[in-house]
């Protein structure tokens, strides 16, 4: 009955998703509360009217000082108030569940009561005013009327925290407070103007914390030439966003995808604006513009009850607009931080040498129109817009040839630089507030300039360009006519050179292609059967250049088939510790799982005694080159290690939930979590894998297998495995994703415990955050890594019984709610300074330098 009232929830936004509904019922964790479900009404006899409640207004009732209106979910509530250190009444909005008191908007921030004797009403002809009780006097109105209406108005405080007016029965709003916002914008807000109506909503900061009267700064959406975002002082400007360039704002490069909210920009013949809304409805996150004229996201942390700063603008002394004027540029890191633009000068030397910029820079060359050309300019923060020319819809060639035709076009650039590129800009007048980005934030522009500063020749060297391409054309005719008949000679030699070798290096072919027949023929595999003359082609005959990797079945090479397609071949090696049984294995468990999640088996190639599987190629390798590597951990920020985390749990939950077998891999680890281009995790090697059917979960067994360091302890010891080993290995990798370092091998200087027993003394001791790998310091959401690490604490708990399944872990990765709190961890024993394995276990320690997977016999 609860998950039912979740998903019948007036609001879309609140809920939940369909693979959250089936981890819900699956599960037995603490469930969000449900909001008020739709059509909420009462019903008569002849006509439906919404009841009155404490969200409404209507023109029989009133809000007096001392009581409140609250939104129908409980998350905001109004009412009258006084901030810090004032006797001053102000009506306003806040969040009602959040333990510091943080107005989002106020209506009477110009004429504050100095009494408790006001009172908010309704007129009849829709009209909200905000009334002094002891002489009626009007102290605030909304300035709305709702013209003629089929029943009496009625205000209402929403869950999004923007008080409406409305019909009680059309729900057309006449008026609401997100179109006329104080200095905070609340997700849903549009941060922009109706071109139509004329409505600017407009950010407008305090005079200070403890006056919401209207202060110096305003940040709105400027609509002179392309809109972007203003931040100004009076007249002046003080920051600039930039032209939106299809992802971002140009000059907002913090701006990016994120696990906390969505964002959109919209630019039609009707508005234009900024908005933006939460992933999850239970975190809290607003745009402030505070009192010193500066725009701060956001965000409320539950644990420590503090709202936290994520972004701010202006950022840093670069984004002050205009700090090196006309083509100048701002680039933070460099002392001075103005310098001019390639191929100028500063206008004024002497003055640059004191650091005033405010004349700018000017061409060295000056410009002769016909003969000029144009030089590009990347990673930069495109100049100002307020006076450029657009099109939405031209190419950057025509762009280009339309600025050339033009003496006055200074400058063009693509508007939307996504894909290829579309849309134009042109500028005709000095480049103004131009920043240069490190790293791939910002976009090109091209600068007109005189034909000697394009390099060495100008029209010289096109001449030579064009005759150097004629002549190399047919040059790379010649060679490919030589090369084709020399290369099928070649390749015709070096094949039977191969085949003679594979002939003598061994004799179970014929066994391994009985195997594959006996299946087929019995309809369990459904699997492309490769002819080795193909797979030797792909492979440009097993080249060393070719080969990527290597595991415990053997090298991996990477191969490319006749049409472009792109695979890994992985061949079994004739001294693999892997044998007939596990090749077989994988060919059977992994042809019938098909996940987003699990690699995908393409097909195999059995001839003689070659064993070969073929997959799809991963072109961003497997995760442990990134999480263990300095240089390439950069690479990976929290967001996509949390999305590696989260791909790798729902991979997981399909082998043992949701698959036609339920499949315990056994070896479940870094090296064999391959990324995709999207960097998408995706699990692979299958060789080890168990399936069961019905409900079996679990066995035993005497040939123990698996990687040291993310093997369960009940494996390890007894031979014992089951879905519960595998959640084991799962809880080991995010702490190795979190912190980015192995748990084999792991040390310390104050004690000699593994990486689970480093995490669990940290947990216990409040210094969780010591765990996390600085790469992720600038990227981290602190709960959401938090939450992560509690969550693999849970998962490598000693005792089998104690971890979660795997859809508890799903749900808990992706909810916020109570996480109970996690036992011992296995293996928490602490490692003597001459053996590198856990005292606990009685088995001894095979040395495994690349971590290969092994197989031991042991009697029981």
């Amino acid at each position: 009955m609860h998950i039912a009232l979740l998903c019948v929830q007036r609001n879309p936004e609140d809920r939940p998703s369909m693979s959250n509904v089936v981890l819900m019922l699956a599960s037995e964790g603490a469930l969000p509360k449900p909001k008020e479900p739709g059509f909420f009404t009462e019903r008569n006899l002849f006509h439906e009217v919404e009841t009155s409640s404490i969200d409404t207004i209507t023109v029989n009732t009133s809000l007096t000082d001392g009581n409140y209106v609250v939104s129908s979910g409980g998350t905001f509530e109004m009412g009258f108030f006084s901030p810090d250190n004032s006797i001053n009444r102000y009506i306003g909005i806040w969040y009602k569940q959040i333990s510091v008191k943080t107005i989002v908007w106020v209506a009477n921030r110009e004429t504050p009561f100095n009494d408790t004797s006001g009172a908010l009403k309704l007129t009849e002809n829709g009209n909200l005013v905000l009334v002094n009780g002891t002489d009626g006097v009007v102290m605030w109105s909304s300035n709305s009327t709702g013209g003629t209406m089929s029943m009496s108005p009625v205000a209402q405080l929403l869950d999004s925290g923007n008080l409406v007016i409305r019909g009680s029965r059309d729900g057309n709003y006449t008026w609401q407070s997100f179109d006329h916002p104080t200095d905070t914008a609340l997700p849903g807000l549009k941060m922009g103007k109706n071109l139509v109506t004329g409505v600017d909503r407009i950010l407008y900061s305090r005079k200070s914390n403890n006056d919401p009267s209207r202060g110096d700064y305003m940040y709105l959406m400027d609509t002179h030439g392309y809109p972007q975002h203003m931040m100004m002082t009076g007249s002046t400007v003080r920051f600039r966003s930039g032209p939106w360039n299809g992802l971002a704002f140009s000059g907002s490069p913090g701006l990016k995808t994120n696990p906390i909210y969505t964002f959109q920009f919209v630019f039609n013949q009707e508005e234009v604006y900024y908005s933006f809304d939460l992933v999850n409805p239970h975190v809290y996150s607003r745009l402030v513009l505070d009192p010193d004229g500066v725009l701060r996201r956001f965000s409320w942390n539950n644990r420590t009850q503090v709202w936290t700063n994520l972004v701010s603008a202006p950022a840093d002394n670069c984004d002050i607009y205009g700090q090196c004027n006309g083509y100048g540029k701002c680039t933070i890191g460099e002392s001075p931080i103005c310098s001019c633009l390639d191929k100028f000068k500063p206008k004024n030397p002497k003055d640059w040498l004191s650091a005033v910029w405010s004349d700018g820079c000017v061409r060295r060359t000056p410009l002769n129109c016909n003969s000029d050309g144009f030089v590009k300019y990347s990673r930069v923060k495109l100049p100002d817009t307020r006076k450029s020319w657009y099109n939405l819809s031209m190419s950057l060639k025509e762009c280009r040839q339309m600025c050339k035709n033009n003496c006055s076009c200074m400058a063009y650039s693509n508007i939307d630089i996504r894909g290829k590129g579309s849309g134009c800009f042109l500028w005709f007048e000095d480049l103004m507030d131009i920043r240069y980005y490190d790293g791939n934030d910002g976009q090109d522009i091209y600068i007109r300039m005189a034909s000697s500063e394009l390099g060495s020749s100008g029209l010289r060297k096109k001449i030579l360009r064009a005759c150097l391409a004629s002549l190399g054309a047919v040059l790379i005719l010649c060679l490919i006519l030589i090369s084709f008949t020399w290369k099928k000679k070649r390749d015709r030699e070096k094949q039977q050179q191969v085949q003679q070798q594979l002939t003598r290096e061994g004799s179970i072919g014929s066994s391994s292609r009985q195997f594959y027949t006996a299946e087929n023929d019995n309809g369990d595999l459904d699997l492309p059967l490769f002819d080795v003359t193909t797979i030797l082609e792909a492979t440009n005959y097993f080249s060393p250049g070719n080969k990527i990797g290597e595991g415990g079945f053997g090298p991996v090479y990477k191969g490319v088939l006749r049409k472009g397609k792109e695979i890994a071949v992985k061949r079994l090696s004739k001294y693999s510790i892997q044998g007939d049984d596990e090749f077989k294995n994988e060919v059977i468990l992994i042809a019938k799982l098909q996940h987003r999640n699990l690699v995908n088996l393409i097909g195999c190639c059995i001839h003689e005694e070659e064993k070969i599987l073929i997959y799809e190629f991963m072109p961003n390798n497997s995760l442990d080159t990134y999480i263990f590597d300095k240089d390439r951990g950069r690479l990976l920020d929290w967001e996509k290690r949390f999305q590696i985390i989260n791909g790798i749990a729902r991979g997981l939950l399909y082998l043992h939930q949701d698959s036609r077998l339920r499949i315990i891999h056994r070896d479940l680890k870094a090296g064999n979590i391959l990324l995709d281009a999207d960097m998408n995790p995706k699990i692979s090697d299958f060789g080890m894998a168990r399936s069961f059917g019905g409900n079996e979960i679990e066995a035993n067994t005497r040939r123990v297998v698996g990687t040291y360091g993310y093997m369960s302890p009940e494996y390890v010891v007894d031979g014992h495995f089951s879905v519960k080993s595998d959640i084991f290995s799962f809880g080991v990798l995010i702490l190795e994703i979190i912190s980015g370092q192995k748990n084999r091998g792991f040390f310390h200087q104050d004690h000699h415990h593994n990486l689970l027993g480093h995490a669990w003394i940290l947990h216990n001791e409040g210094r969780s955050l010591e765990l996390i790998d600085s790469h992720l310091a600038q990227s981290c959401y602190l709960s959401e890594v938090l939450r992560s690490m509690h969550v693999a604490l849970l998962c490598v708990q000693r005792n089998p019984e104690d971890r979660p399944n795997m859809s508890n872990v799903v749900l808990m990765l992706a909810s916020a709610g109570a996480l109970p709190k996690p036992k011992e961890p296995g293996f928490f024993t602490e490692r003597n300074s001459f053996h590198g394995f856990e005292t606990s276990s009685s088995k001894p320690t095979v040395s495994s330098a690349n971590e290969l997977s092994f197989t031991e016999m042991e009697g029981r």
